[in-house]
């Protein structure tokens, strides 16, 4: 029988705080108070203390010099700069590993578009922002390189805050995945990476139309 082990409560407080933040109920500025947070999550201060240290390192909270704490704003120039690191990143992790595809590694990417394009349609943008990423997830594993994967993990979280400020950019993602399945079933691998590169460059474009300098 298989069991999952639950996760310790920092690791709880982590993936609460992070759902909160990139869904916007915790709002770019949000003071965040540790004894609040702990009533609220029923925990005691030093697993709050270590979420917030972990969420600090990914980028989605700010310690300030005299130690408070507030969700991080999103700015036009930091989102940009955000998206040009996780084309870097993520572009060439699915360079490498697309000529390592097999039947089962597309039947996985279409489970997860059908997830994400599923996800989005219900307005559940949490579920539609974990299978987006597992679609390009599979991918780079697929290279073999892991390190790498775990360096477009730190930012993921960050580029998702960006998408859910703006249904419009979803849409980007969507069309290109479709496209590269298309391609992929072709045996076109280099056009399913330039298709891919091309959705960090829509993304980028559109964002910079949408996303207004504070």
């Amino acid at each position: 029988m298989s069991y999952t082990v639950p996760p310790t409560r920092t690791a709880a407080v982590v993936r609460q705080l992070r759902n909160e933040i990139v869904t916007g109920e915790l709002s770019p500025g949000t003071l965040i108070k540790d004894a609040e947070l702990a009533t609220r999550l029923g925990v005691s201060i030093t697993p709050v203390r270590e979420a917030i240290a972990q969420l600090s390192v990914e980028g989605l909270i700010d310690i300030a010099p005299n130690r408070t704490r507030h969700v991080t704003r999103v700015t036009q120039k930091n989102a940009l700069e955000l998206i040009d690191v996780m084309s870097v990143l993520a572009v060439a992790g699915f360079e490498w590993g697309v000529e390592n595809l097999t039947g089962t590694h597309l039947d996985l990417m279409r489970q997860r578009q059908k997830e994400f394009v599923e996800s989005l349609r219900t307005g559940n943008i949490l579920a539609a922002a974990a299978a987006g990423a597992d679609f390009s997830t599979i991918v780079i594993l697929a290279s073999g390189n892991r390190e790498l994967q775990s360096m477009v993990d730190l930012v993921v979280a960050r580029t998702n805050r960006i998408l859910a400020m703006s249904e419009d950019l979803w849409q980007i993602w969507v069309d290109g995945h479709d496209e590269i399945l298309d391609l992929l079933e072709l045996g076109d691998s280099a056009g399913a990476t330039a298709r891919y590169r091309r959705i960090y460059a829509d993304y980028r474009a559109r964002a910079e139309e949408e996303l207004l300098e504070e």
